[in-house]
């Protein structure tokens, strides 16, 4: 919806908030993700790289209180979510956030939003692959080939997948999150096992005392957990799949609250639950940033081939993770380019009804993170990560802003808010944006990596005014067009 056209829609009395017009963006789009697929890909978006592989090395330096972080995180990406869903049950719209930013916001806001969640998914698309190729690296037939072979050909593969329709990208969705909760939940039984039989692993035997016998909660101080911080904000990156997914769904009222309060949970059991697990099973230095954590131990208790099997199922999560990328960011560039802020291109879609526009955008930028893992095969992963948390950390803060303005602008009588609310508000917003900032500072602190990508911050704020003022004459054209078939 252009800025004009809002204007015009909340001078309206609160009975024809539910009339407002969609954005333009959300034209052509069939409807065929059912509720199985949108509360599978919530699923599949709070587990996914950054657990399955970004714990190990998050263990090895915060120990067992990255247990803690992933909880303080889970908390306030929850908030997140619930204001998301409160949107989507406002307006569904597969521009979801970005939708909303240029109601709440204006045009500017919205280009702000979608240039920043593009780099989130483009740079964690640089992620997956060198996940995906790490992953493959440990099968010994596959480690003569160079890292960058292997990522180039997991990205043509998904590529190929996400272009054929939005039902084969849920159905895949589908079955990749089945495949990531069963192994998470059998992984969990072989734990408790482990932990109640006192079965030996890696030599050790698995309990309390691995913990108190190797530094205990907090085995290199409060620090290591801080800066971990950024990386586990990364780990819930893609909860937000619900909002966009919610605009090619016919029932969004009663899937998007179903979906979004089973998210805690999850949360709870996966994330939580298997990170304490891991620190009572093994001793955090034996995990590595380049191994997966679950590979680790299954490796350590003599069940042949227990590795590889885990190492497959990890290779799958880190496939959906790009899969959902792909998927996300075609969505938001076509919502952009029916507004003007985003390449023309990037607004066409194929038969099936897919913005293959978009897609191929985000490709182009994957490609260039195989040259990363090229150039810097060793640090490709590191660094994108950090990269990527910037692109979420802003995402997330425009939502609880959007959410805020909505709320204001409900309590003035200028729209309606559904029964589904966020809790706590204006208080949880502001709390949340607090917090998200504060992820920010505390990279500073890092200064291999973190205090690096913070510098990259004013380049990129640099990049988003020039590109505006590049746009800005087209973003206005479009806003007049859409204006004029309102009043029509």
């Amino acid at each position: 919806m252009s800025k004009d056209a809002v204007n015009t829609a909340v001078a309206a009395p609160p009975t024809d908030a539910a009339q407002m017009p969609a954005d333009a963006g959300d034209a052509g789009y069939s409807k065929d993700l059912k509720a199985r697929h949108v509360n599978m890909i919530a699923i599949g978006g709070a587990i996914g790289t950054g657990l399955f592989l970004g714990a190990g090395g998050r263990l090895h330096n915060a120990g067992p209180a990255l247990a803690i972080a992933y909880l303080v995180c889970g908390i306030f990406a929850f908030f997140v979510v619930r204001a998301l869903g409160e949107l989507v049950l406002y307006r569904p719209s597969s521009g979801s956030f970005v939708s909303y930013a240029r109601e709440f916001l204006g045009e500017k806001g919205a280009y702000v939003a979608g240039w920043m969640y593009f780099l989130n998914w483009s740079t964690t698309g640089i992620a997956d692959i060198t996940a995906i190729a790490l992953y493959t690296h440990y099968w010994s037939m596959f480690t003569d080939i160079p890292q960058w072979v292997l990522a180039l050909a997991a990205l043509a593969v998904v590529l190929a997948v996400n272009l054929i329709s939005v039902k084969i990208f849920g159905e895949m969705e589908f079955w990749f999150a089945i495949i990531k909760v069963a192994t998470l939940v059998g992984f969990m039984f072989v734990g408790i096992f482990l932990l109640a039989t006192q079965h030996k692993v890696g030599g050790q035997t698995p309990g309390l005392d691995v913990i108190t016998d190797n530094g205990g909660v907090f085995p290199h101080g409060l620090m290591p957990v801080v800066l971990v911080m950024q990386g586990v904000i990364f780990a819930y990156a893609a909860l937000e799949l619900v909002g966009v997914a919610a605009g090619e769904t016919a029932e969004p009222e009663k899937v998007v609250p179903r979906a979004v309060n089973s998210i805690m949970w999850r949360v709870g059991l996966f994330y939580v639950g298997s990170v304490v697990l891991l620190a009572l099973l093994l001793p955090g230095s034996v995990y590595s940033a380049d191994q997966s954590p679950f590979v680790t131990v299954l490796s350590k208790i003599g069940v042949e081939g227990a590795g590889d099997v885990m190492n497959l199922v990890v290779l799958t999560a880190a496939m959906s993770s790009l899969n959902s990328g792909l998927y996300s960011t075609g969505r938001i560039l076509r919502s952009m380019a029916m507004a003007g802020s985003a390449p023309k291109f990037t607004a066409r879609m194929n038969r099936s009804q897919v913005p293959y526009g978009g897609i191929l955008l985000t490709c182009a930028v994957c490609v260039l993170g195989v040259g990363l893992n090229y150039l810097m095969p060793a640090q490709a992963f590191e660094i994108v990560l950090n990269v990527a948390s910037l692109g979420i950390i802003s995402t997330w803060v425009i939502i609880m802003i959007c959410h805020l303005i909505f709320v204001r602008r409900a309590k003035a009588g200028l729209v309606d808010r559904p029964s589904f609310r966020l809790p706590g508000s204006p208080v949880t917003e502001i709390v949340t944006i607090a917090f998200l900032l504060s992820v920010l500072g505390l990279m500073w602190n890092d200064p291999e990596v973190g205090r690096k990508t913070l510098l990259l911050i004013p380049v990129i704020a640099a990049m988003l005014v020039g590109g505006w003022y590049a746009i800005r004459r087209r973003v206005a054209r479009a806003e007049d067009r859409e204006l004029a078939e309102l009043t029509k």
